[in-house]
């Protein structure tokens, strides 16, 4: 089988399973559809060990009301139980979901999901699919289709997300502004030891832990991954917190940063799109030449 059979089974073979994914999702039979999502709230908040693993994220009792029952349940994080759990606080509204019928398989997410129709796989299958289509365009009629096929598509999506990008901007820099500052202390530094199983190379992670309360007298223990000088000599330092009220899971210690880092956004967005958009027209340039 040469480049083009090889090309068109690719396609067919996606293509398949991009509609077996869609005509699932039709028929309400996809994982996503059959998951039951919940609301807990957490009502325990324990206390991270210096110098322990940040495994499994911060522990925490959430309970939240069976629907089939009426009653409430009370479970905790121990073991994989999905999303890590950076940033914890009591009464703090996290997702609860399971299979269907299997409430003890239960797992968290950090934020109260909607229900979801399942199209992420049948879309990343469709999307190889034009993969496998551009690149197909490009062997049967000549390379700058390829930078058609890629640059073009693309580069009218990125335009189209763009204003959405914007306001996303504008919005993250006004709760940024709008946050209030609040004195922190690390109280413990996790330290977690992975070995490569290949190479026998080591690594090692840092995650300190930060603790805070808010204006409002919330008491908030969450990982601080970023913006902290020396995390591994961290323990026991005072530092300033820059928080969301309505959200203290939204913290910083550098607001400076951060407003620096949503400007950059915007404009990475830009010069791709302009690539992108410059890509398609060589193509053309290329199939006029």
């Amino acid at each position: 089988m040469g480049w083009h059979g090889s090309l068109l089974l690719w396609c067919a073979v996606w293509g398949a399973a991009a509609l077996l994914g869609f005509g699932m999702s039709l028929a309400g039979l996809t994982k996503a559809q059959r998951t039951v999502r919940l609301t807990g709230r957490i009502e325990r908040v324990r206390a991270p060990r210096h110098g322990g693993s940040r495994q499994g994220g911060i522990s925490v009792v959430v309970s939240y009301r069976d629907p089939a029952s009426g009653q409430e349940v009370t479970v905790t994080n121990d073991g994989e139980r999905g999303e890590m759990i950076t940033a914890a606080w009591e009464g703090r509204e996290i997702g609860v979901s399971h299979p269907r019928g299997r409430p003890h398989a239960y797992r968290f997410s950090n934020a109260p999901e909607e229900p979801s129709r399942g199209l992420g796989r049948p879309s990343c299958a469709l999307f190889l699919v034009y993969v496998g289509l551009v690149v197909l365009a490009a062997v049967d009629r000549g390379w700058p289709w390829a930078l058609i096929g890629s640059g073009g598509p693309l580069a009218v999506l990125g335009a189209v997300q763009l204003p959405g990008a914007v306001r996303a901007r504008n919005d993250r820099l006004g709760r940024l502004a709008a946050m209030e500052t609040v004195p922190g202390r690390v109280v413990a530094v996790l330290k977690d030891v992975s070995v490569d199983q290949d190479d026998g190379h080591t690594t090692t992670t840092i995650t300190p832990v930060v603790s805070f309360t808010t204006r409002e007298g919330t008491a908030v223990t969450a990982h601080c991954t970023s913006h902290l000088p020396d995390p591994a000599g961290a323990y026991g330092r005072d530092v300033t917190v820059h928080c969301t009220a309505a959200d203290p899971a939204d913290f910083t210690l550098d607001r400076a940063a951060e407003q620096r880092s949503e400007k950059w956004a915007v404009t990475v967005h830009v010069l791709a799109v302009a690539v992108l958009a410059a890509v398609a027209v060589a193509g053309v340039v290329f199939l006029r030449a």
